[in-house]
């Protein structure tokens, strides 16, 4: 069974926004929820300094601390790695959105925490999800891990890659490319 992961290249990001706006549309998400987004992050000091636009979202992460605090088995993990939400399932208690050290989670108008599911319906026709298949820049790269010849692992071998937050344990299946 395929392994899923994205490898970000945020050295290609223009800010354009059409990952978030695709992805709101495709998921038909309220105006104030974000499943991605994008973050504006100052580095360096006057004169020397520049702004490096981050995109982030659920890491879908091997050890998922909002897994392990739902109570409800309302987000779980499948088996092709990919962090999955039940709403059918979730009581709202907002336990997952503390939980998340991505701030990755947003409630919907029902207060359910929603959050990415790298839209398994096109995952199940053979394409990639909205927000890696609008993107005109090819930042965003989805696709096996498991499959030594894909793409992505390919990409990776031939770049240094980092992940946010190493720190915190989770194991997250974002990799970015490091500038």
């Amino acid at each position: 069974m395929a392994q899923y992961g994205l490898l970000i290249d945020a050295r290609k990001c223009t800010g354009c926004h059409a990952c978030s706006i695709a992805c709101s549309q495709y998921n038909e998400l309220e105006e104030e929820v974000d499943y991605n987004r994008l973050e504006f992050v100052e580095r360096g000091s006057f004169p020397n300094c520049a702004m490096d636009i981050v995109p982030v979202q659920c890491m879908h992460c091997d050890d998922a601390p909002c897994v392990n605090v739902c109570s409800t088995m309302a987000t779980f993990q499948q088996e092709d790695g990919i962090v999955g939400f039940d709403p059918q399932k979730c009581t709202g208690c907002k336990a997952c959105m503390a939980a998340c050290p991505y701030d990755a989670r947003a409630l919907n108008e029902a207060r359910l925490a929603e959050k990415c599911r790298w839209c398994p319906e096109m995952l199940q026709q053979g394409k990639q999800p909205v927000c890696s298949s609008t993107c005109m820049n090819e930042v965003r790269l989805f696709g096996d891990l498991e499959d030594p010849d894909s793409e992505i692992n390919q990409k990776m071998a031939k770049h240094e890659v980092e992940q946010l937050r190493p720190d915190m344990g989770t194991k997250p299946r974002i990799w970015y490319i490091k500038k």
